[in-house]
């Protein structure tokens, strides 16, 4: 994706989840599972955009990859779960930025609450994920009073976790006495442009009402198959196996908690659905499909321009991904480009495929520039 490197230009940054080997979850695959294949496909894609910052997740075989991205001009840090065997890395393009310091975010150890005696209430967690966001302040060359925050995560489905993130991206801005640097923040969150969650992260809250308030409401019908698809199958994760009801000692968040957690950090602005956006309402494109379009969802709700697609296989096809930003008080980040999200035909016999793509998810890339 883009982002500034100065008022006046600009770096890329480039966002990927690597998928990792299981066949029974990518039956039409193929060949596209073996890292023989897979493998050579990322390599090149990774490089293909050459941006300026990578944040890549799922990452596995770090031994590869690093000295391609090493020739190819890239220093980049990585950092895991504790006894997971992937993970989160950032690359950043030598001679534009520095490595100034970077955090590790555990989850699992996150705390939401302080007024409580009970460890487990004070982090309120109802699974644990061994699940990291990881950020890192990049300076640029030659340049250390200048710079981006930039953080990526792989979350679980706990919307929770989404704020934890943004306090602690916050947190470490300020104790590095950054406030005037922009923040990236670019990830697979797990969760789709009309859950809660992302309204959250954007500060969007939303609400519907019912045919029974309102009957001109249109009534909810199964949505045919046209030409972008609707991607509906049967959710093989609507049971919640080896669980048990929550109680009070467990600590959770209510809703009022979970919505403090998001309302007192800050607003994200995500660069997929500004850009798209824009395009439709300049009417500079005839064929844009978003996931606004495919759900239905008005035109006018934050995250309806989100790509229609970012993660399609066999058994699922949603929008998980983003590239979220947050401006300063001083400068303001406008959307200056994006890479075209990929259409459904190309997509439709499920990814990872041989000529297409080596992950399940698909490849974000968007130029940002600091105003």
């Amino acid at each position: 994706m883009e982002i500034f490197a100065k008022h006046t230009d600009s770096t890329s940054v480039y966002r990927q989840d690597h998928v990792l080997e299981c066949s029974n979850l990518f039956p039409t695959s193929s060949k596209a599972l073996k890292t023989s294949h897979r493998e050579p496909m990322l390599h090149a894609e990774v490089l293909s955009h050459s941006a300026d910052i990578m944040c890549m997740q799922a990452m596995d075989r770090i031994e590869k990859l690093s000295p391609v991205l090493e020739q190819a001009g890239y220093c980049s840090t990585y950092a895991t779960g504790s006894g997971k065997q992937h993970g989160c890395l950032i690359a950043y393009k030598r001679n534009k930025y520095n490595r100034l310091d970077e955090l590790v975010i555990e989850y699992d150890k996150q705390e939401v609450r302080e007024d409580s005696s009970h460890p487990a209430a004070r982090i309120g967690s109802s699974r644990v994920t061994r699940n990291i966001g990881f950020v890192v302040a990049l300076a640029e060359a030659g340049a250390d009073h200048q710079g981006v925050i930039v953080a990526t995560t792989h979350l679980f489905w706990h919307p929770a976790l989404a704020g934890i993130l943004i306090r602690e991206v916050l947190n470490f801005r300020q104790s590095m006495k950054l406030d005037h640097w922009p923040c990236i923040i670019a990830g697979d969150f797990n969760f789709t442009p009309d859950d809660p969650a992302y309204s959250l992260l954007c500060l969007h809250m939303s609400r519907v009402i019912h045919i029974t308030i309102d009957p001109t409401v249109p009534p909810t019908t199964k949505k045919a198959d046209n030409e972008e698809g609707d991607g509906s199958e049967a959710d093989p994760d609507r049971v919640i196996n080896n669980s048990r009801v929550a109680t009070l000692s467990d600590g959770l968040l209510s809703d009022l908690e979970l919505t403090s957690l998001f309302i007192n950090g800050a607003k994200l602005r995500s660069a997929y659905d500004e850009g798209q956006r824009a395009q439709r309402d300049n009417g500079t494109t005839s064929d844009l499909y978003t996931f606004g379009d495919r759900v239905s969802s008005p035109l006018t709700r934050l995250g309806a321009h989100e790509p229609m697609w970012t993660s399609y296989t066999h058994y699922w096809k949603t929008t998980l991904d983003y590239i979220f930003f947050v401006d300063t008080p001083k400068h303001s980040i406008n959307v200056a480009g994006y890479l075209n999200p990929h259409r459904t035909t190309d997509m439709d016999t499920g990814l990872p495929q041989i000529g297409i793509c080596g992950s399940d998810h698909v490849s974000l890339c968007v130029e940002l520039l600091l105003s």
